[in-house]
């Protein structure tokens, strides 16, 4: 139960940090600061739902795109919380292509070094004994 509450929060944590990113790096990229809680949940929650699906159909069908797979889920999360959320805003197709990257990249670089470095940290500080694989 412990892991999987350590595993939500850096996922969490990571998608927050890449649409972040995006919303300081790309003009026309916008997220209300009053709706960005639901907009990380929301692109959180299609993100989980997209990603099995993708995958079961790069199997199954286009083993190509098997490496891909996160940018293909990161694509179409992004559009889907767009169509979801008024108060998120992509701007237009460049910039869509581009946010993919950057909340890609910055969720990859964040789900790297959050197990590593902070949750490390917690549980040395007298955090219950929990190992992060």
């Amino acid at each position: 139960m412990v892991r999987f509450l350590l595993s939500t929060a850096v996922t969490l944590i990571a998608n927050a940090v890449g649409l972040l990113l995006a919303a300081a790096l790309l003009p026309g990229f916008s997220i209300d600061a009053a709706s960005f809680i639901v907009v990380l949940l929301v692109f959180t929650g299609v993100m989980v739902l997209t990603g099995p699906l993708v995958f079961k159909l790069a199997i199954t069908s286009f083993p190509q795109i098997r490496g891909s797979i996160s940018l293909i889920a990161v694509f179409l999360g992004l559009k889907a919380t767009e169509w979801l959320m008024a108060g998120f805003d992509m701007g237009g197709l460049a910039n869509w292509l581009a946010a993919t990257l950057l909340v890609w990249l910055g969720s990859l670089i964040a789900e790297i070094l959050l197990p590593i470095f902070v949750f490390k940290q917690l549980r040395q500080n007298g955090a219950p004994n929990v190992t992060i694989r």
